[in-house]
């Protein structure tokens, strides 16, 4: 076998590339910031002056900078690229046409694959960050048909939550945080017996999808599902067995 190197790349053997945006949040276990996460090696790079707030605004002057942030990980050698805010959906279709690697940029694109496995009249419960900015706009830019049944809860209004994620005061409190999005999912799902998939679609909820689980009792997917999904179908190994 003989390997050639790829000019310009000095590192190998990762297969999934994350665009940060510019947060000023811890990210703990769990969470798509964090390489810990993962079983598998991660390759980050970060947006400078992409916040949260930009994200918000739907300003699209960032877009040039995030595909710069794309291809510096796909010259690094990474197979497919995604990030860490569902609110990245935005750029999908634009980051898409641009790279030449898959990708999958907000933890929303689970929603047809999620639909498909429902009944008649059941729905999906969404968990996110700030759902006033949740909107059909959104859903639209990812190719999703509007009959996918869904009810969206934030977490605004969630004191330690908002403190960590919006106010980014560079501190946060997990188990706090954790009462908050499990409290906010038993709602949801007390609210709307036709719930029976939830999707957390924030970034830093991972951490607690399985409080969120043990809970509701019912299956909870989030943007780490989504990544390690994808990396699966990139790295296929020989099946091994006793006959």
């Amino acid at each position: 076998m003989i390997l050639r190197a790829n000019k310009g790349q000095v590192s190998y053997g990762v297969s999934i590339g994350i665009i940060l945006i510019d947060t000023f949040t811890p990210f703990i276990p769990g969470d798509v910031g964090n390489a810990t996460t993962y079983s598998f090696p991660v390759r980050f790079q970060t947006v400078k002056g992409l916040t949260f707030d930009k994200l918000l605004n739907k300003d699209r002057s960032m877009l040039e900078p995030l595909i710069e942030a794309g291809q510096d990980l796909v010259n690094e050698g990474v197979k497919a690229v995604t990030g860490d805010c569902g609110y990245l959906a935005m750029y999908q279709e634009a980051l898409a046409d641009t790279l030449k690697v898959p990708v999958f940029m907000s933890s929303l694109l689970q929603l047809p694959f999620m639909s498909h496995m429902l009944k008649k009249g059941e729905k999906i419960g969404i968990i996110c960050s700030k759902a006033d900015y949740f909107d059909e706009k959104i859903l639209e830019g990812l190719g999703i048909n509007s009959h996918v049944s869904l009810c969206v809860r934030g977490l605004e209004g969630q004191e330690n939550f908002r403190k960590a994620a919006h106010d980014e005061i560079g501190i946060i409190a997990p188990d706090l945080i954790e009462q908050e999005v499990v409290s906010v999912a038993r709602q949801l799902t007390e609210d709307e017996p036709a719930v029976k998939l939830l999707l957390l679609e924030c970034s830093s909820l991972p951490p607690y999808a399985a409080a969120v689980q043990q809970a509701v009792q019912l299956p909870v997917f989030d943007y780490v599902t989504m990544i390690n999904y994808v990396h699966s179908t990139l790295v296929q190994t020989r099946f091994k067995g006793f006959m």
